[in-house]
């Protein structure tokens, strides 16, 4: 399943408590809201999204019940 997230996405994930299956992607997760918290501006937030694009693109065929919800945000 091949998922693709927005900005708006990806801020509701980084301010959320979502719970994800998949344990690499939970890390990902936590290292980026470390980053978002100390700079939350649009850049940061842009890059953020680059960077769970990336790794969805990659290992999304793993992620389909972490793929729900992302796409429910």
């Amino acid at each position: 399943m091949n998922v693709t997230i927005t900005t708006t996405q990806t801020e509701k994930i980084l301010t959320g408590n979502q719970t994800f299956s998949l344990m690499s992607f939970s890390m990902l997760i936590t290292r980026l809201k470390i980053v978002y918290v100390k700079d939350p501006s649009q850049v940061i937030l842009q890059n953020c999204t680059n960077e769970i694009n990336a790794f969805l693109e990659k290992y999304g065929a793993v992620m389909e019940k972490d793929s729900t919800i992302i796409s429910e945000l």
